[in-house]
């Protein structure tokens, strides 16, 4: 594992458009989850370079086989810090990874296929900066513009969703989204495990169980179809149902 660091910017952080109040400007830590992107990832890293955060971008290749790992190394490596997995290990993997590099005050995930828009950052971390929550969900289902897609992939998500918040006792309308932003001090009570795209519901069910404070905030979604290369499955559906009883209840 090959690891480089970069320096991050200086910024001001100011509440939204109903509150003029400013407070004091966090470090975000950006972890970036990359699995044969190279047909996104410089625009999305473009996106990420331009929000106006103080900010590290860390960015994990798990195993990349289709030119990504050549990008990175050729064109990042002295901006970012960058991490390689020797092979695939899973999306819950490569956070690990990540978090392991965390030095700023809130973390944010960000999936590397242009599905989620880095302009949305200002809600991400809004209301974590207000003292109101320590950990927000980004919703695809709140009101925010997104792309139409297939029926059953928002009904796989919803009946998701509902299992995970029936057994957490929670009320969230978008468990599985990428967009997750967090205090980054949680990561060391949460002791994730992980690997695969298990993940979104073990991170929920330790985030409920730990009763910290939570908050959805609207997201913008600009969802792919398969020829476009989406990679969960509903054999992914059924790992997250095993996944969501098993962190409820055993872990």
């Amino acid at each position: 594992m090959f690891i480089v660091s970069h320096p991050t910017r200086p910024c001001v952080f100011t509440a939204g458009d109903t509150d003029s109040a400013s407070f004091p400007a966090p470090k975000i830590s950006v972890v970036v989850p990359v699995f044969n992107e190279k047909e996104t990832l410089e625009t999305l890293l473009d996106r990420v370079e331009q929000t106006n955060f103080d900010k590290e971008i860390i960015i994990v290749d798990d195993g990349s086989t289709d030119g990504t790992r050549e990008i990175l190394k050729n064109k990042f490596e002295d901006k970012y810090t960058v991490l390689y997995h020797q092979q695939n290990m899973g999306k819950g993997a490569a956070l690990q990874s990540g978090f392991d590099q965390v030095t700023g005050d809130i973390v944010i995930i960000q999936d590397a296929d242009l599905e989620y828009d880095p302009s949305d950052y200002g809600k991400l971390i809004e209301p974590i900066v207000r003292g109101n929550a320590d950990v927000v969900f980004g919703s695809r289902f709140l009101g925010g513009p997104h792309r139409v897609l297939f029926f059953w992939h928002y009904m796989g998500n919803r009946i998701l969703t509902l299992f995970s918040n029936l057994l957490n006792n929670l009320n969230l309308s978008d468990m599985e989204t990428c967009y997750k932003a967090f205090r980054s001090d949680i990561l060391k009570t949460l002791r994730l495990r992980s690997k695969r795209f298990g993940f979104e519901p073990e991170f929920t069910a330790k985030v409920a169980r730990r009763r910290l404070k939570i908050y959805e905030v609207p997201i913008s979604y600009y969802g792919r179809t398969y020829e476009e290369g989406k990679k969960i499955t509903w054999k992914d559906g059924f790992s997250a149902i095993y996944c969501i009883i098993r962190y409820r209840f055993f872990e």
